[in-house]
């Protein structure tokens, strides 16, 4: 098979342009320590949510986000697993109670602010940092648009939106950030459920709180904390009397965080970097060569055996 000059060229080209985007320390900044012990989480009682979509349009006044087409207490679709958008941080799904003919529960989603988030792993530019807080913030002045985190969630929540033609952005919570740090407020929607179903708080003393609840025989909840440990832990708590399968959670994730499934090959890629573009222009120098009638250069121990006759001994 013939490789022409343009092609390793380009591969240079490719790889070279790589190293001087990406670069040590920008692979470097992908990883993000684990979660303080501090951090803040919420913690999501579903046997208590009723439903009503007060948390949607908070968290809409607090984002500025548009309006949506469909008044914010209208009925969801039952059965229909909603997702956060552009427009939407934040969404309420009404599933069946399999137990409880005629009953159902609601499920409140959005970015669940991952302990070590895989969209910060993935983002080849560092657009993506987790704050002390927990909070899992996004600075679309450095971003590239690869859409990268998009398909690196393991829950599905980065939204690309086009809006903008010249500026698109990546949109999601932000866990009310500002008034976390600057105001000393729980997030918007926490502080606008009526129900209390969401408590905000130390993420170490909602998991103490919900194995208190889940401990309590007479209440009949599943016994499991959902985000204590899928994708290696999230700021974002879930507790439930039906089993998160038929709420439309995934359950095929990771007890461990994903980054540690690819550290090592991320860690290669500085290496791997430095070496290629080496590697391709020294081939690409060989190519040259044999394009232009020059013979190839002659291995020295092969020039040593063709000179004492080929016996390969010299004597």
């Amino acid at each position: 098979m013939t490789i022409s000059r343009r092609s390793l060229l380009k591969g240079a080209g490719l790889t070279g342009g790589a190293s001087l985007l990406l670069g040590p320390s920008r692979v470097a900044s992908a990883f993000t320590a684990p979660a303080a012990p501090d951090a803040y989480g919420v913690l999501v009682d579903l046997s208590v949510c009723e439903g009503c979509h007060a948390c949607e349009e908070a968290c809409n006044e607090q984002n500025g986000l548009p309006k949506p087409e469909a008044p914010f207490d209208a009925e969801a679709p039952l059965g229909v697993k909603r997702r956060p958008g552009g427009s939407t941080f934040t969404v309420v799904s009404t599933y069946p109670d399999p137990a409880h003919r005629g009953e159902v529960v609601n499920v409140k989603t959005q970015c669940m602010h991952c302990l070590e988030p895989t969209c910060a792993s993935a983002c080849p530019v560092g657009a993506f940092t987790r704050t002390p807080e927990g909070a899992v913030v996004y600075d679309e002045t450095i971003c590239m648009g690869c859409r990268y985190c998009v398909a690196a969630c393991p829950f599905g929540v980065p939204h690309y939106e086009f809006e903008s033609a010249f500026s698109p952005r990546v949109q999601k919570c932000v866990l009310c950030l500002s008034r976390i740090r600057e105001d000393g407020l729980v997030p918007a929607c926490v502080d606008a459920c009526p129900a209390e179903a969401t408590t905000f708080g130390k993420r170490a003393d909602l998991i103490k709180l919900a194995r208190r609840k889940l401990l309590d025989p007479d209440e009949g909840y599943v016994d499991h904390i959902y985000g204590e440990r899928e994708a290696g832990g999230t700021s974002w708590l879930y507790i439930s009397k039906v089993p998160f399968e038929a709420l439309g959670f995934p359950m095929n994730l990771e007890m461990q965080p994903y980054i540690n499934l690819t550290k090592g090959a991320v860690k290669a890629v500085p290496l791997v970097l430095v070496l290629g573009p080496a590697f391709l222009m020294g081939m690409n120098a060989l190519a040259k060569r044999i394009e232009e009638g020059e013979p190839a250069p002659v291995p020295v121990a092969a020039h040593h055996d063709a000179k004492n006759g080929g016996s390969g001994h010299g004597r």
